[in-house]
């Protein structure tokens, strides 16, 4: 089983609003330009190329796991990369096509799973996962799909939600039921993955962690979030290459 249909269901009742800046995916709007300075740096660490360039990564494929609307997906794509999206929910997938369309941005988008494009033998030079892999039913077997996708001395970017006594209750009581940035039951505070048993997946499946950083609210930062060296007691990125 490589879906969880319930979660599913939980982010398709919403799906029509991935590009509403004030809806229910709001908060990932407003964390998006952090997200994007984080991927972009890693990918320009371990690839080299021109920082100033206006579409540095024209060389590089990239495949965004778990896509949503798009949110990621169209910045990799005007910075250059060939980009293809997959996610399982059909509606976001069906909104995502249209926004790209409307934008003039030539993006791949396939309703599935990473599981599907590992059957097709796909393979890019950047894999990103972001914000999924607390909602997947089986942890490892995502992993490993995930690695298979990309490519010998690829780049694997994951964003992740930590499990402590602090993501409960920013993650889910502040987010969930005080904050209501996310509708309830968008997380399941078990399945939050603690940095240890990610590098861990990810070594198994031959990849070699390069960076770790937090994703910290910070309410005087530009847009509530910035980077953080040492907390990632809530949300992190993990940087892996094959």
């Amino acid at each position: 089983m490589h879906i969880d249909r319930q979660e599913i269901a939980h982010f398709a009742k919403d799906s029509s609003h991935w590009w509403d800046e004030k809806g229910p995916f709001a908060p990932l709007h407003r964390l998006n330009p952090v997200r994007l300075s984080y991927i972009r740096g890693q990918i320009e660490r371990h690839f080299g190329g021109d920082g100033k360039s206006l579409k540095p990564f024209s060389a590089l494929s990239v495949v965004d796991c778990g896509c949503g609307g798009g949110l990621v997906c169209e910045p990799m794509a005007r910075l250059g990369a060939a980009v293809t999206g997959v996610d399982a929910d059909a509606v976001a997938v069906t909104v995502a096509t249209g926004h790209a369309a409307q934008s003039g941005l030539p993006i791949t988008y396939h309703t599935g799973t990473t599981f599907d494009l590992v059957a097709e033998g796909r393979q890019f030079d950047v894999v990103l996962a972001l914000e999924i892999a607390e909602h997947v039913p089986d942890l490892s077997a995502f992993i490993q799909s995930c690695a298979d996708l990309c490519k010998p001395g690829g780049l694997m970017i994951i964003s992740t939600l930590n499990r402590t006594p602090k993501s409960f209750a920013l993650g889910i009581v502040a987010a969930e039921y005080i904050l209501r940035w996310v509708p309830r039951g968008t997380h399941s505070w078990k399945k939050f993955i603690r940095p240890s048993e990610l590098t861990r997946a990810l070594g198994t499946c031959g990849l070699n962690v390069k960076d770790m950083q937090g994703l910290v609210f910070d309410p005087l930062a530009e847009n509530g979030f910035r980077l953080s060296a040492s907390d990632l007691d809530v949300n992190y990125f993990i940087t892996a290459a094959r």
